[in-house]
């Protein structure tokens, strides 16, 4: 355990936004959640920010509690069903890394997931997805640490309430729908179950017209990995090179009712059917229709290429502020609520 005071935190949220934490500790290991409970008890009940690799926060503003950066390593495979293969990670594990090695030791089943930011441990807590899967579709469990007792726990995937980018680790302990984990639990390692009887999983345009343009009928699971990480470089910019915390929010869900009354007026609409009968709506051309690629206010931009994404545009030397980042997902917010009847939920982390 590492403690450090007064960090700059622009290296550590993918946005590239300057603040300052007051208390910045690093976690490698399980013991070192144990030692800061004992040594500093304080500190873990006054709702510490539990830190992955920050590609899912918009600091707004200096943080005066602690935070908790997870450092936890290690990849390893832990058993097998006749179904499947369950493999496990640490939490800071780089969610990109993990994806490529279990591809690498030939179990398949998160490459459509590949080249998303934030780490192993941020994965079921935002219930990551793309591209027709999502986390909980592979989950298995995970271990974490009560912050506030020290007492350590596991969790399976119906005690995880997961939603559509959702779980209970985004719900504060007082929300009466859930057992609400957000502020009270640091993950430690997340455990996957990956299918020994595999198909690729080709719902999505974007990878229909990849198989279609290669003339590939039945892709490998590397083929459709390499395919996710061309489409996603080709719409996304790299954090590394401009400021981002990926997409900035949600895709609304709506009735087939209110999809058909959209669709009357804007014909072109890209929507998706799901499988209990409504309909999600893409969030990205929802903002495109009102005009807001390009725009921006002050250093905080709409990306030109997709606009369900806001960038950094003034880089690490004059970086947009929180206030302009949110600022400008507001007024996103208002314009497609005035024209569409629809608001939009931030998918970030605000702190």
């Amino acid at each position: 355990m590492l403690v450090e005071n007064q960090v700059s935190l622009q290296p550590y949220n993918t946005l590239g936004i300057q603040a300052r934490a007051q208390t910045f500790v690093r976690v490698a290991s399980v013991g070192d959640v144990l030692a800061l409970h004992r040594e500093h008890p304080s500190w873990l009940r006054s709702q510490p920010l539990v830190l992955g690799g920050g590609s899912n926060l918009v600091l707004t503003g200096d943080v005066t509690q602690a935070v908790l950066k997870v450092e936890i390593a290690g990849r390893q495979f832990v058993s097998e069903t006749p179904q499947h293969w369950i493999v496990q990670a640490g939490a800071g594990e780089c969610w990109h890394g993990f994806v490529d090695w279990t591809l690498s030791q030939g179990w398949p089943g998160l490459e459509n997931l590949a080249l998303i930011p934030g780490t192993v441990g941020a994965s079921p807590v935002q219930n990551i997805g793309a591209y027709g899967v999502e986390l909980q579709d592979r989950f298995h469990s995970l271990d974490a640490i009560d912050l506030h007792t020290g007492q350590l726990f596991s969790l399976d995937a119906a005690q995880c309430g997961f939603g559509y980018r959702d779980s209970v680790f985004k719900h504060a302990p007082g929300d009466a729908r859930y057992m609400g984990l957000a502020g009270r639990a640091l993950i430690t390692h997340v455990r996957f179950a990956l299918p020994k009887t595999w198909k690729p999983e080709l719902g999505y345009l974007d990878l229909a017209r990849k198989a279609n343009e290669q003339g590939v009928t039945s892709p490998t699971a590397r083929q459709v990995f390499d395919w996710v990480c061309d489409i996603r470089r080709a719409k996304l910019p790299d954090p590394a090179a401009v400021g981002n915390a990926g997409s900035f929010f949600k895709n609304p869900t709506v009735s087939a009712e209110q999809c058909a009354d959209i669709i009357s007026r804007d014909p072109k609409l890209v929507h998706y059917p799901m499988p209990d009968g409504s309909v999600k709506l893409a969030a990205g051309w929802l903002i495109d229709a009102c005009g807001w690629k390009g725009k921006s206010v002050g250093n905080a931009a709409v990306y030109e290429k997709q606009a369900l994404v806001i960038i950094n545009k003034g880089g690490v030397v004059h970086p947009a502020t929180g206030g302009e980042v949110m600022t400008l997902a507001k007024a996103i917010q208002t314009s497609v609520y005035e024209r569409f009847g629809l608001m939009l939920e931030i998918e970030p982390v605000v702190v």
